[in-house]
């Protein structure tokens, strides 16, 4: 009796009790019979003014029927208007208490296993009953089931860990709002305008974001056609700069009417590279000579490519310091980005190295000397990834019709730019104006891993006057392009769209691995039309122009002007 007297306060006083419970029909038989009644009443009522119209009778003059008719109308109308009526019906039948009259007791919040196997629980997810609108901006998520309610105060009391909701739940989009709401009574802030509705969270349980709370809406934009090998590509990119895709068009718009762009990629090879420790720098060095000697290669291969279908082995590095051995493994990996492909790989041959070579201590599995999202000499040199070059000749007339520049100009300012001011600054791979935009706007609209722009925008750019000064030679070099289509981000709906744009999506079954180099390609290609574009516009001295006019609103635009 206690419990069920704690149960029925609960009830009373939780200001998202649900409000189905004060009908005496389930709610799809109530909402069919008001709908039903609905129309009946409509049709009813043209009918008779019809009739009324016919017979020259005036329209107020009503009879008991009509005046029934008009009632019920205006019920059914309020009932439909206020999202099916219940919210309005609750308030009438059971008055609401509020919070403060009801004590707290540890006990009136049940288990995590008891909430789950609750009789009467309700089937439907939390925050089901809000409001859908187009704007999501305004969106308002509200948890209004009585057992989710009981649920979000045990996470917000640390009875509950936040991330074992989905996995005892068995709904993603229901944790998702419940964790939402919890984290909004925690922390006193309210997410207001992040969007929950319209996600599907299934497609990113356990490989691509854990604890999720909404999504970050980030506008796509296209680019092109670019002309590159002698097909057309529209590009999509996800940003949120202004001018970025316009100027990326214009650099596409001048390779095509160019005659298009040529690309080469010259190397296709992931890395990984553990860091081991021995008693003696002497030991150290015995596997590095052990590991390079070119006829231990093959059964290194062996035990390596015995982890992956797809994943091979190319070539061993070693680099030592003291007793410290660094071994940089690289492979191709099919149309994956690899890293995890390339790992497994590397687990196989130290586990079989240990048996070799058994004082050998493997201190981690990566030793930063692969190097995986940092700046690092040894991938501008080496490359990691896919690495791409991309070429085409500007016409000198495309140069000044299209560009607003010339070819004297842009090869100058190339020289004291992109070379000569990169190495007053000490650039790592950044010898370029801006490679990283187009990059990064490509990777997020194609669920690449975007913290690997880092690397993956190492570029030189290169401008050279050919054919007696007339025309342009322009190329991007770009050793440590880092994209896949398959795994990651790249199975989730917007990001697969994306990638099935470029004709890129998912894996080739008969030529693997040829989706992923073809979108390398593609991302040296944008990159190429974006540089173009950009020290165009330098040269030109049109740069804040165009940025003022498209990277700022008309609002902040008179507010600078005033």
């Amino acid at each position: 009796m206690e419990a069920r007297r704690r149960e029925n306060k609960l009830k009373v006083a939780d200001e998202s009790v649900k409000a189905s419970d004060a009908l005496p029909l389930p709610l799809y038989l109530t909402n069919a019979f008001f709908f039903t009644l609905f129309f009946s009443v409509v049709y009813f009522l043209l009918l008779r003014w019809r009739e009324k119209i016919r017979n020259s009778t005036p329209l107020h003059v009503v009879t008991l029927s009509d005046i029934a008719a008009v009632l019920t109308f205006v019920a059914s109308f309020i009932y439909l208007l206020g999202f099916f009526g219940i919210g309005f019906v609750q308030s009438i039948i059971i008055p609401r208490a509020p919070l403060e009259d009801v004590t707290d007791d540890e006990d009136e919040i049940s288990d995590f296993d008891r909430l789950m196997v609750k009789e009467d629980s309700p089937k439907i997810p939390c925050a089901a009953a809000a409001p859908k609108s187009d704007d999501l901006k305004i969106e308002k998520i509200e948890v209004t089931d009585e057992q989710d309610e009981e649920i979000v105060k045990s996470v917000v009391e640390g009875k509950i860990p936040s991330y074992a909701l989905e996995s005892k739940l068995g709904d993603c989009r229901r944790a998702a709002a419940i964790r939402r709401e919890a984290l909004q009574r925690i922390t006193g802030k309210s997410l207001e305008g992040l969007p929950l509705n319209g996600f599907d969270y299934e497609s990113i349980l356990g490989q691509c974001c854990e604890m999720p709370v909404g999504y970050v809406q980030i506008p796509v934009g296209i680019a092109g056609p670019l002309l590159l090998d002698e097909h057309e590509y529209s590009v999509p990119m996800a940003t949120t700069e202004g001018c970025l895709v316009a100027s990326t068009n214009r650099g596409c718009k001048a390779i095509y009417a160019s005659g298009g762009a040529t690309s080469s990629l010259y190397r296709d090879a992931m890395t990984r590279a553990p860091v081991v420790r021995f008693p003696s720098a002497k030991r150290a060095a015995e596997l590095k000579l052990f590991l390079e000697d070119p006829l231990n290669f093959e059964t290194l291969s062996m035990v390596f490519n015995s982890s992956s279908r797809f994943g091979r082995l190319q070539s061993i590095k070693c680099a030592i310091a003291g007793k410290n051995l660094y071994i940089r493994f690289s492979c191709s990996t099919g149309d994956a980005m690899g890293m995890n492909m390339v790992s497994k790989g590397v687990q196989n041959t130290l586990d079989f190295l240990n048996n070799q070579f058994p004082d050998m201590d493997v201190m981690g599995i990566s030793g930063n000397y692969c190097s995986d999202k940092k700046p690092a000499a040894v991938n501008w040199i080496e490359g990691r990834g896919k690495s791409v070059v991309c070429e085409a000749v500007i016409t000198g007339d495309v140069v000044k019709k299209v560009l607003k520049t010339d070819v004297a100009s842009l090869v100058e300012l190339n020289m004291l730019k992109n070379l000569t001011g990169s190495a007053m600054a000490g650039a790592l791979g950044g010898f370029n104006a801006h490679a990283s935009n187009i990059v990064s706007a490509i990777y997020i609209a194609t669920g690449q891993d975007p913290a690997q722009n880092i690397e993956s925008s190492h570029c030189i750019t290169m401008m050279e006057a050919v054919n007696d000064g007339k025309d342009l030679h322009v190329s991007v070099t770009m050793p440590c392009i880092e994209v896949g289509t398959v795994g990651g981000g790249t199975q989730l709906a917007s990001q697969s769209a994306c990638l099935n744009l470029l004709g890129v999506k998912g894996a080739n079954k008969e030529a693997p691995g040829s989706n992923a180099r073809l979108l390398a390609t593609i991302v040296a290609g944008a990159v190429l039309a974006g540089e173009l574009s950009l020290m165009s516009a330098i040269a030109a001295g049109q740069l804040v122009k165009s940025h003022m006019k498209y990277n700022r609103s008309n609002k902040d635009v008179a507010s600078m002007k005033s």
